[in-house]
């Protein structure tokens, strides 16, 4: 994971597909705070946990002026399915195979399991002032507890 960006630079801009087939930007999270937490794969264990613990509390970022979205490489067809299986309720959006959001943030990197390596997404979380700033990066983020940590974070900036 790279240090290109840290806690009080600019999120930079984005524009990534939505599962209905619209946009989402920075531009539109501008105004309120959001959380933009990044996963490796819908349908796993760690990601579907993380997926559907934001989703068990996003009346309670929502209470704190906090937005959600949760981002990964998969298809919009995929993040549907995803969705749909375990009621969602939290907003997903797809970030571009090459040059993406994940690849300028260093997100996008390399991993290895059961000693293979390969190229994957980096578990993280980024909340996000309403002006745009990084407020707090929570870097190769381990599951258990995070989302309860990112609220209080959320509940306090």
């Amino acid at each position: 994971m790279t240090d290109t960006f840290t806690e009080g630079d600019a999120f930079p801009d984005f524009s990534m597909e939505t599962p209905d087939g619209g946009t989402v930007t920075k531009a539109d999270l501008a105004g309120s705070k959001a959380v933009i937490f990044f996963y490796p794969k819908d349908n796993t264990p760690g990601c579907t946990t993380e997926a559907k613990e934001f989703s068990a509390l996003k009346q309670e970022f929502e209470k704190a002026g906090t937005r959600l979205l949760g981002v990964s490489k998969d298809s919009p067809k995929k993040h549907q399915n995803f969705i749909a299986k375990h009621d969602l309720t939290v907003a997903l959006a797809t970030d571009k195979e090459e040059g993406g959001l994940s690849d300028t943030l260093g997100v996008w990197g390399e991993k290895t399991n059961y000693g293979r390596t390969y190229m994957g997404m980096i578990r993280s979380t980024y909340l996000l002032g309403e002006d745009g700033r990084i407020l707090r990066i929570w870097p190769k983020v381990r599951v258990k507890g995070h989302v309860d940590e990112v609220l209080e974070a959320a509940r306090t900036a």
